[in-house]
C-alpha cells in the first residue's frame, strides 16, 4: 500500500510537470493556452493526487503495515477475504449488455438510450436480490 501511494504521487507529479510543458509549449506554438487539453491533463494531476493523498492517510493510519509492504510479508499473510463474488451469476453479463445498449443509445438514438435504462433497472434489481430466491436464497 505505500508504494502504491508513492506511486500514485509520481503520477501525479508527472501529469502536473506535463500540464506546465503542454501550457507553455502551446503559448510558444500557437500563441495562446488551449483550454481542454490544459484542463484534461490538470484534472488527471487533481485526481492522481487525491488518490495517493487516500492512500497515504490510510497507510499512515493502520496499525501495522500490510503484508505487501513487509520485507518478510507472504501472500499467505494478507486477508484472505478480498469481498464476495457470485460464482455462477449472470446477472454481472446483463448490467454490461444494458449499459452498453445505453452508450450505443447516445450515439445511434435517444429512445435506445431509454430501453437500455430500463433493462440497466431490472438487472441490478436482478443482481442484488439473486441471493433472496432460487438455490442460494437465505
Amino acid at each position: 500500500m505505500r508504494f502504491n501511494s508513492w506511486l500514485f504521487w509520481a503520477i501525479a507529479g508527472y501529469f502536473f510537470i506535463i500540464t506546465i510543458v503542454y501550457v507553455v509549449w502551446g503559448l510558444f506554438d500557437k500563441g495562446y493556452v488551449e483550454p481542454a487539453g490544459t484542463v484534461a491533463l490538470l484534472l488527471c494531476a487533481v485526481f492522481a493526487a487525491l488518490v495517493a493523498f487516500y492512500l497515504t492517510v490510510h497507510v499512515r493510519s493502520s496499525a501495522e503495515a500490510a503484508a505487501q509492504d513487509r520485507p518478510d510479508g507472504t501472500l499467505e499473510d494478507d486477508d484472505p477475504e478480498m469481498g464476495f463474488f457470485s460464482p455462477w451469476s449472470w446477472w454481472p453479463l446483463i448490467v454490461g449488455f444494458a449499459c452498453t445498449v445505453i452508450f450505443a443509445g447516445l450515439a445511434i438514438g435517444v429512445w435506445l438510450a431509454f430501453i437500455g435504462g430500463g433493462l440497466l433497472l431490472v438487472s441490478m434489481v436482478g443482481w442484488t436480490y439473486e441471493y433472496y430466491r432460487g438455490n442460494f436464497a437465505h
